[in-house]
């Protein structure tokens, strides 16, 4: 029995009371029909061709509720990035959000919801396809149910859009009701559900010493936890970590379905998951994990270039760290925890706390929950006959990154490769070949995967990630013997320069969307050299990051919030004055940064300005020196006092940035000169937003 696939070509029809999707190329499947302005989902056996707008999609990314109304987000235009085994992977180019009520209400809030959710889309690299499952890699693919929907069959760390999804998902399990819906399950609404893995996605046609071959890296961002860089640091309760990431490597050969140009038969010609002919294609993959460190712990901006770092008792984290590698062991097996920050200065607590919690849960039993039995059974990793404790799979490994390479000493970095050399010939490589009917004949499975975390999970963690791939690679050509022993793929100098390009690549597009700007120390990455303008790049990028992570990070993890269903806004009337977005510091607070940037032009003018013959020369430089001394004040002020002129995201607001918030408003109000004008009260300081976010995320 073959998998029902999403539909790769949709045409919408819209009235004023309902929008229908159908596809063209599907004359017998039902039509989709969302009723307006109701939202109600049902399955039509005819088409519904009546409106006064058609218009062709890509698919559909989901549907979401705002404070007014809801909206049905289309993709309307996606751009084709290659094929993986003849399956065609698009990248998301544009979209559009088609409202469910006919006349649109005017609300500031609605307004600037459906900015942040424009914008996170637009900026976020999202890729999907109608007959591949990019949420999960090989080896999990392998495994599988191919008689699966794509979306059942879809990892649910990385189903970008799976809260947007809730509706269709809850309409096709008969779980929603509604006056216009049909009772039970809804197999036919499998077609409209289109899985989309946020990340970074490169396919390469390539060779290595004549051997032509496909290679492919592909990064999934996990849905849980994911925001912006100093807004989400550490676990959560759960046991999620920020900046998860996996990242898959994949050789290809014998891949010739995937050459030529791009048609619509090429996906179907994979309904029922067989191959083109030919000889039989070789699959090789090796997967590494990246993520924050597995404790309760922030940064927490104060305009300084470093924030304020904060970490809680390490005995508090025991229970979410607990969470987070029992999900980790069901899932890759033995874990190989690659800890790249600093043993001295501020890092130094960071890279302690993580060995404290390790060293906790490897002195600790380990309590069976009843979802193992589920992980078990999908992924199957550790071996029935390993007689090891449940946390003897962790294997800690610190190395300190910054003063190994110090000096531009970048080649010491094989240090750490030494350390890891056995558990990386242990743990093995993904292998397997498709069969004629479509199955696939695992010849070896990854038991064991290197997680490595720096800060951020960024700069370090890549240059150590692409070495590992690098050498997993050359192992997998000699085992393949399209390399002799002592051979290495990077002899290939063509082959090489591809091989860092991508890995530089990935390194930009994570980073991107964590930090605001690509990562540091890619010249390296590409080109095996630490270079003076690599230095220069990497000190921009610095610069950007602070004006980003300070004034622009509050309103991107807003956007984050929204999509990903961790904040939910709340129906309202219009006009109840409510304002989530309204800044509701102290108006003396919110007027300084005005009277420094009035002094600095002022000043600015008066020194392009000429002289006028016979004019107050005393008057202009007594008011310019008035002009210095006030700027010079609100400069300080704000400096003192940054907390107070962070951007902090206003629909959850952690519990640290509240804190941080109301310790400086207390300390403006012992200001001797606008002290008197805050008020000394709670309510009086009025920090409104941050408050209802705070209790929000509880």
């Amino acid at each position: 029995m073959s998998a029902t696939l999403p539909f790769r070509d949709i045409n919408v029809h819209a009235s004023s009371t309902y929008y229908a999707f159908s596809s063209p190329s599907s004359p017998n499947a039902p039509t989709l029909v969302i009723d307006r302005p109701s939202g109600d989902l049902r399955l039509n056996d005819g088409k519904l061709t009546g409106g006064h707008r058609v218009s062709s999609i890509s698919g559909i990314l989901g549907i979401i509720k705002l404070r007014l109304d809801s909206y049905i987000i289309t993709i309307t235009k996606s751009q084709p990035m290659g094929r993986i085994k003849g399956r065609q992977i698009y990248k998301v180019i544009a979209t559009e959000f088609l409202p469910l009520r006919e006349r649109q209400l005017s609300d500031p809030d609605e307004t600037t919801y459906l900015t942040y959710l424009k914008t996170l889309i637009k900026s976020g690299p999202m890729y999907f396809s109608y007959s591949f499952d990019l949420t999960n890699s090989s080896q999990r693919q392998a495994q599988a149910n191919p008689s699966q929907p794509l979306w059942q069959r879809a990892d649910d760390r990385f189903f970008w859009n799976r809260f947007v999804c809730t509706s269709l998902i809850d309409f096709r399990e008969g779980k929603a009701s509604g006056r216009s819906m049909s009772a039970g399950p809804q197999p036919a609404a499998d077609a409209y559900i289109l899985p989309v893995m946020f990340g970074m996605m490169n396919i390469t046609s390539t060779s290595v010493k004549g051997n032509a071959m496909t290679f492919a890296l592909i990064t999934r961002r996990s849905r849980h936890r994911a925001g912006t860089r100093y807004m989400s640091r550490g676990a959560d309760e759960q046991g999620h970590v920020s900046n998860f990431n996996e990242t898959e490597q994949m050789v290809i050969l014998n891949d010739s379905s995937s050459a030529g140009l791009t048609s619509y038969a090429g996906d179907r010609g994979y309904a029922n998951e067989k191959p083109m002919g030919g000889q039989e294609t070789q699959v090789l993959s090796y997967v590494q994990t990246r993520g924050s460190v597995p404790v309760f712990w922030a940064e927490i901006n104060n305009l300084y270039y470093v924030p304020t770092l904060q970490i809680r008792p390490v005995s508090a984290s025991v229970e979410a760290a607990r969470r987070h590698f029992d999900e980790q062991i069901g899932i890759y097996g033995d874990n190989y925890l690659v800890n790249l920050v600093n043993q001295k200065g501020r890092e130094k607590r960071v890279k302690d706390a993580y060995e404290e919690v390790t060293a906790l849960l490897q002195s600790s039993p380990h309590e069976r929950q009843e979802s193992d039995s589920k992980t078990d059974e999908r992924f199957n990793i550790i071996d029935s006959s390993d007689k090891r404790g449940w946390y003897d799979h962790l294997h800690y490994v610190y190395f300190d990154f910054h003063n190994e390479t110090k000096g531009l000493k970048w080649h010491r970095a094989q240090l750490l490769l030494d350390q890891l050399k056995d558990g990386l010939v242990a743990g093995g490589y993904f292998h397997g070949i498709d069969g004629p009917s479509g199955n696939v004949d695992v010849r070896r499975k990854q038991t064991a995967v290197v997680r490595t975390n720096c800060m951020d999970c960024l700069d370090r963690t890549n240059v150590v990630q692409s070495m590992l791939g690098r050498w997993t690679l050359t192992r997998q050509l000699i085992d393949l013997g399209i390399l002799g022993a002592g051979e290495s793929a990077q002899d290939d100098q063509a082959f090489e320069d591809v091989f860092r390009n991508v890995w530089a690549d990935n390194a930009d597009v994570v980073s991107r969307s964590y930090s605001g700007t690509g990562a540091l120390k890619t010249d390296f990455t590409r080109t095996g050299q630490r270079t003076r303008a690599g230095a220069l790049q990497d000190l921009n990028s610095s610069i950007t990051r602070y004006v980003r992570n300070n004034f622009g990070d509050g309103p991107r993890q807003d956007g984050f919030d929204l999509f990903l269903g961790a904040h939910q806004p709340d129906g309202a009337a219009v006009g109840d004055g409510r304002g989530v977005f309204v800044d509701r510091r102290p108006l003396v607070v919110q007027a300084v940064p005005y009277v420094l940037g009035f002094c600095a032009l002022f000043v600015l003018v008066s020194l392009g300005t000429r002289r006028v013959s016979g004019g107050n020369v005393w008057a202009g430089r007594l008011f310019t020196l008035l002009s210095l001394g006030v700027g010079g004040w609100a400069g300080g002020f704000m400096w003192r006092f940054g907390g107070l002129y962070v951007n902090w995201p206003k629909l959850n607001t952690p519990q640290w940035a509240v804190e941080a918030y109301e310790d400086t408003l207390g300390r403006v109000r012992k200001d001797p000169i606008v002290g008197s004008f805050v008020g000394g009260g709670r309510g009086e300081a009025r920090i409104g937003s941050l408050e209802e976010g705070k209790k929000r995320r509880e």
